[in-house]
């Protein structure tokens, strides 16, 4: 196997131009070999959508990630996505930060009436969507078809959350008038089902839906099932066409696990090594492909090289290596020292899927 700076070197193709490369590869196999030719190295879009589908690899594929400062710019957010998922670490996923915001300002509902200033979103103008588009436009352009691109969004209940003077606040609103609440999670669920069908029209191949306030940490599972999931599946019908959806489980500790298995997405990711369940659990659990392996805040984020190579391996072994992309569980801090970053990448071309 190559090295990183050698496979990028032999890139055919400049970054930066629209031409797509020819993926006839994928839909054909040779008569010799049979129908399960195996690429000597696939890429990275051929490799993410065969370990969803549970097909064969030539390794484990591989993604990590942490916030960046965008500035609301699709351009700003666009370069450094590109830089960090593809330059500097060759990442198999391009997968765009959620730093440009809802545009509703945090921590600003104090009152059961601040609720209704929640709107419809301006579609042709609203810079949450121009921006956006411009983002997803330009990252596209640049990798063809070479990597997929997804889109971090946060559930309707996380971004209400966040709207709200805090926790308490939101929770009181919530026991004191529902009805309001419902509505606008509606609204919220709305705009994102509009703008998650926008942005896979112009070129994701899925959501990144990170899914807050899913654990008992902050809800009943009782008041999930209402202020929670029918919002997550209105805005998910934005997503339809996507075949990478990915519905992250965002908590540290009591997760509502099973409650969320049945939704329309092909890969669960969450922290597995700090929340639970585990790669094994989860894979008597459901069918689905499992993104995690490594502690976000372990030594993927500051070693040493051993720990991570460790976790590593036995993310490999609790998987049996299929319907796996190796990850983190959720972000490392953004001062994350690159070296650890830098060995997590290497050491994924050194492992070996039976």
């Amino acid at each position: 196997m190559p090295k990183r700076s050698q496979r990028k070197a032999a890139k055919p193709q400049e970054r930066g131009g629209m031409a797509l490369p020819d993926l006839s590869s994928l839909f054909e196999s040779s008569a010799a070999e049979g129908p399960n030719l195996l690429w000597d190295e696939m890429t990275s879009y051929e490799r993410v959508m065969s370990a969803v589908n549970g097909e064969e690899i030539d390794r484990l594929p591989v993604c990590f990630w942490h916030h960046f400062a965008p500035e609301g710019s699709g351009r700003n957010l666009a370069e450094a996505t590109l830089k960090f998922f593809d330059v500097d670490f060759d990442l198999d996923i391009m997968k765009i930060m959620p730093d440009i915001p809802y545009p509703f300002p945090k921590g600003s509902i104090r009152t059961i009436d601040d609720w209704r200033l929640i709107e419809p979103i301006d579609t042709l103008r609203s810079r949450f969507m121009t921006e956006w588009m411009a983002a997803v436009q330009s990252v596209r352009a640049a990798v063809g078809l070479e990597k997929p691109v997804i889109v971090t969004k946060f559930n309707p209940l996380s971004e209400a959350m966040h709207f709200a003077a805090d926790r308490e606040t939101f929770l009181a609103h919530l026991q004191e008038a529902p009805v309001v609440i419902h509505e606008a999670l509606h609204t919220i669920a709305m705009n994102l089902q509009f703008q998650f069908r926008e942005l896979l029209s112009v070129g994701a191949d899925g959501v990144f839906f990170a899914l807050q306030g899913c654990t008992k940490e902050i809800l009943s599972e009782e008041q999930y099932r209402e202020f929670g999931r029918p919002y997550d599946l209105i805005a998910l019908q934005g997503a339809q066409i996507g075949w990478l959806n990915v519905l992250h489980i965002h908590g540290e500790r009591d997760l509502h696990f099973d409650l969320v298995l049945d939704y329309p997405v092909s890969v669960l990711s969450w922290s597995d090594r700090l929340a639970g369940p585990s790669l094994r659990e989860a894979r008597g659990m459901t069918s689905k492909c499992l993104m995690g392996g490594w502690h976000e805040f372990g030594a993927l984020s500051h070693g040493p090289e051993s720990a991570i190579l460790d976790e590593a391996k036995d993310a490999l072994a609790q998987t049996g290596g299929r319907k796996l992309i190796l990850a983190n569980g959720c972000s490392v801090p953004d001062d994350t020292d690159e070296k650890w970053l830098h060995y997590a990448r290497d050491v994924v071309d050194e492992l070996v899927v039976n």
